[in-house]
């Protein structure tokens, strides 16, 4: 287990959080598998919960506004330095903003966008609130990444405005590519099937896949498909008891355990 007191780098996932009609399910649910404690805010944060391990916020869990039918889904935001700028730079780069840029009390600012081909991300200027201050250990974010129906548009994209280097790991049934920052890998850029929208996705770390495919069937949930082993680990997808798609990472004889990794 890593613990961070420092502002994400940007261009860094250093955020991710979940908007659903049913808040209290959803804390209740994300809780029971990674056991997280959830702590809601008043009426000035729109009831917002931040989701906590060892006191320490790993991600947030907030409930949609009444009346905006604004589909769930785990939003991963990329920490930037000046949002203005960043926003600003979206548009000139063919994407475009969804939320404007918006203050969040003096925790931060923010404003959600949308690349080229449509997948919807945000970003974070850090306040008080840094970002995610755990990791390296279950119920923590493993990994961020962008599935898009145009690999060659959103590559080009994420260059442009975040100053991303690429580590091509294609092989012959895919098309992925590691997103560097200073040649550190901070996320990944694949080609998506056919049918599926562009999106960016969180994968959350547990000690033991299988046993975490069952929890989440126990809470309600759907397993999707098998786990299986890669060099990055042994993974599965899965949604939640409201219908929200994420994936399950654990550390596996090909991976070896993460740098400070805590099971």
């Amino acid at each position: 287990m890593v613990f961070r007191d420092e502002r994400w780098p940007e261009g860094t996932p250093g955020w991710v959080d979940l908007m659903v009609p049913d808040q209290a399910k959803a804390v209740a649910f994300y809780g029971g598998l990674f056991g997280w404690n959830v702590q809601r805010g008043g009426e000035d944060t729109g009831f917002y919960g931040m989701a906590e391990l060892r006191g320490r916020p790993v991600a947030g869990i907030g409930r949609t506004p009444p009346g905006q039918d604004i589909p769930a889904f785990w939003t991963t935001y990329l920490a930037v330095s000046d949002v203005d700028r960043t926003a600003a730079a979206i548009t000139e780069a063919g994407g475009r903003i969804v939320m404007p840029v918006m203050e969040v009390l003096k925790e931060g600012r923010m404003a959600v966008a949308a690349d080229p081909a449509g997948a919807v991300f945000g970003l974070w200027e850090a306040g008080h609130h840094i970002g995610t201050q755990v990791t390296a250990a279950p119920g923590t974010v493993a990994w961020n990444e962008c599935l898009s129906r145009d690999y060659a548009a959103a590559k080009a994209f994420y260059e442009e405005v975040f100053g991303y280097g690429f580590q091509d790991i294609s092989g012959d049934s895919f098309t992925y590519a590691v997103l560097l920052l200073d040649g550190r890998p901070v996320g990944g850029l694949g080609a998506a099937a056919p049918e599926v929208p562009s999106h960016w996705s969180a994968y959350f770390w547990v000690a033991d896949v299988d046993a975490s495919a069952a929890r989440v069937a126990e809470l309600g949930g759907t397993v999707e498909g098998k786990p299986f082993d890669s060099p990055y680990g042994r993974q599965l997808r899965v949604t939640d008891d409201q219908g929200v798609p994420f994936m399950l990472i654990a550390p596996n004889e090909q991976s070896g355990e993460p740098e400070g990794w805590e099971g």
